[in-house]
């Protein structure tokens, strides 16, 4: 599957017709797999991050920056979930 986003990205790394395909597939591989719509759901978005971000940098400064942002995120998320707890809901 990995290799497939790979060559997907590495051939048409900008074209919409493929990143169409893409999602195509992904949709196929989800309804053979018998897996849920969020699967699939989530699978479009990481093959739209994958995919539609080009850079120019090599594979490994790649792999670092994305590891950051998603570090990041995964702090700001918790941090915001620590300070702003979500209400209890009222006793009936």
């Amino acid at each position: 599957m990995l290799r497939c986003v790979r060559l997907l990205t590495a051939y048409a790394a900008q074209n919409v017709a493929a990143f169409g395909a893409g999602v195509f597939v992904l949709g196929l591989i989800c309804a053979l797999l018998r897996i849920g719509r969020n699967a699939f759901r989530y699978a479009g978005i990481t093959l739209a991050i994958v995919m539609l971000v080009a850079r120019a940098e090599p594979a490994w400064m790649i792999a670092i920056h994305r590891f950051l942002e998603i570090s990041v995120g995964i702090a700001v998320g918790l941090l915001l979930t620590a300070v702003w707890p979500e209400p209890e809901p009222a006793a009936a």
